[in-house]
């Protein structure tokens, strides 16, 4: 028991490995799609602008405004032709939507791609810096924009610029004296130049810049760096789910450890003699099947000692009698005076060997049976030949006890032109109708008759005879092994108790039951046998 628990407890500490692994991993991935996203959404409004400015121009054009853009922005641009770059379908899709693609090409640049208008072409940038190029790019691109209109509709066609192209982080035209810029960025900004400031918190910039002509300044901002999720984090992740999930898995295992511990004290009882002791059985699950077929070995277990024992005991009791019969004939022989009572003590003992050695037959028999499944080999049986075999042995046995075939039905040859047939062990059923008939005629007054009834999917067979018949009350009782009644039929009639017995473990063994009743032709016992005529495997 504690090699299974060990093993499962590394089989635990394994998965909670893999976990720790797998989440690892997960947080990686994450991590590479959030930064996709931030380049993406830094890029998208810049190269919007510029692919729709590149869309209305001829080649020529189109030539001449990239030159003028590389110079300007330091970044290199190019067109290239859709259909021939080497894209999966997710990507075209994503461009053909209007979508940016950005691919990283190393820790800080990127190659952007983005369709102009409808066309077959791509415009397609390498940023080495994405934020600060991409930051002075729009600077430059949106300044180009806003001086082809007069200076008060400036911030409305910003405004316009900022939601059309889907600029990914905020555009505003502001007076100089609304900025928090200092002198020294004032002055720059007044020069020409462009300024980037560091945001209070530290993690972002904002880009200003004059528009030449106008008393507006653009900011741009802030943009935010991209911010992976620190190995701290992981590590507070990570332990906190081994731990969640170590402590479920811990308290399922308890508990399977504990209905284990269950079965396995069980057992030591049941080892111990204690064949009355039952576990609980209660869930569906795999440990409540096996406490089930625990229970069901162990009732099992339980009813063949009892049957043993009770053999035991009643073989014990049944071999008294012959025994002491040969004992007191084996002293009479020494002091007979003549031959003729020798030979009468002889045929008696002779008689008492007999005896014993059905006995012993019928415990070997009922033993096989009892053990389990016997090796049956199931064939087609005819009723009528099987019927008048066992009449021809037995009806000589007591002559004045006639042994008669009753009323038959569903006799009908089969399509082979044999008789009434069903399918059968026919050793085994011809002993189950001998133990019957032999039966039948012990307490039979005049008369014992056999009949069978055919039907399409079962068979029975009825042994009836007219003696005092069997109480109501004993009639579950009287197939037990060893039992006797008392009245008519008792010990003086013969037999051991085993025979009944042995009928309805062979009936049992066919699919079908042995039962009892009141004959109402012949007014005795009637015991009838009921089976399947067609045997699954036969």
């Amino acid at each position: 028991m504690n090699s299974i628990f060990l093993r499962i407890y590394g089989g635990m500490l394994a998965a909670l490995v893999l976990v720790a692994v797998l989440g690892v991993l997960s947080l990686h991935l994450l991590n590479e799609v959030r930064a996709g996203q931030y380049r993406e959404r830094l890029a998208h409004g810049t190269f919007t602008l510029m692919a729709d400015n590149l869309a209305p121009l001829d080649a020529v054009e189109r030539k001449r405004a990239l030159l003028i853009w590389e110079r300007l922005l330091g970044i290199p641009l190019e067109l290239q032709v859709l259909s021939s770059t080497a894209l999966d379908g997710s990507q075209r899709s994503q461009l053909q939507r209007g979508q940016v693609l950005v691919e990283k090409t190393g820790p800080h640049a990127a190659k952007v791609l983005r369709q102009v208008g409808d066309q077959d072409l791509l415009l397609v940038g390498e940023v080495q810096q994405i934020s600060e190029q991409l930051a002075r790019a729009t600077i430059y691109l949106l300044a180009d924009e806003l001086v082809r209109y007069p200076v008060a509709e400036q911030p409305q066609r910003l405004a316009a610029l900022k939601q059309s192209k889907g600029f990914g982080f905020d555009l505003r035209l502001q007076r100089v004296s609304q900025t928090n810029m200092d002198e020294d960025q004032r002055r720059r900004i007044d020069e020409g130049d462009t300024v980037m400031a560091l945001g209070k918190d530290g993690n972002s910039i904002r880009v200003f810049a004059g528009l030449v002509g106008t008393p507006w300044v653009l900011e741009i901002g802030p943009l935010y760096q991209m911010n992976p999720y620190p190995p701290q984090l992981l590590v507070l992740i990570a332990v906190l789910g081994l731990c969640l999930i170590g402590l479920i898995v811990y308290l399922l295992v308890r508990q399977l450890e504990r209905r284990l511990s269950g079965l396995e004290a069980a057992a030591t009882l049941i080892a111990q003699g204690s064949l009355e002791t039952r576990v609980a059985a209660d869930d569906a699950d795999s440990v409540g099947r096996l406490a089930a077929a625990f229970n069901g070995m162990a009732e099992h277990l339980q009813r063949s000692l009892t049957i043993q024992r009770e053999l035991v005991r009643a073989v014990s009791h049944e071999l008294r009698t012959p025994v002491a019969r040969l004992r007191f004939g084996l002293e009479m022989i020494a002091s007979a005076s003549n031959d003729q009572a020798r030979d009468k003590y002889l045929t008696g003992m002779d008689g008492d060997i007999q005896d014993l050695d059905k006995l012993v037959d019928e415990m070997l028999t009922y033993a096989r049976l009892e053990q389990g499944a016997p090796a049956l080999h199931f064939q087609r049986v005819d009723l009528d030949a099987l019927l008048d075999q066992v009449i021809a042995e037995l009806a000589p046995l007591r002559r004045e006890v006639r042994v008669l075939r009753g009323p038959c039905q569903g006799g009908e040859k089969g399509p082979d032109g044999q008789g009434p047939w069903v399918e059968a062990e026919p050793r085994y059923l011809h002993r189950a109708l001998q133990n019957l008939v032999s039966n039948a005629m012990r307490h039979a007054e005049s008369q014992v008759s056999l009949s069978y009834q055919l039907g399409l999917q079962r068979c029975r067979i009825d042994v009836e005879d007219d003696g005092p018949g069997v109480p109501e009350s004993v009639w579950e009782r009287i197939f037990t092994p060893f039992t006797r009644l008392d009245d008519s039929r008792t010990r003086a009639s013969g037999g051991h108790g085993l025979g009944l017995s042995i009928v309805r473990r062979i009936i049992y063994w066919h699919g079908g039951r042995a039962s009892v009743g009141h004959s109402e032709r012949l007014g005795g016992a009637c015991f009838s046998l009921n089976w399947p005529r067609n045997q699954d495997g036969a």
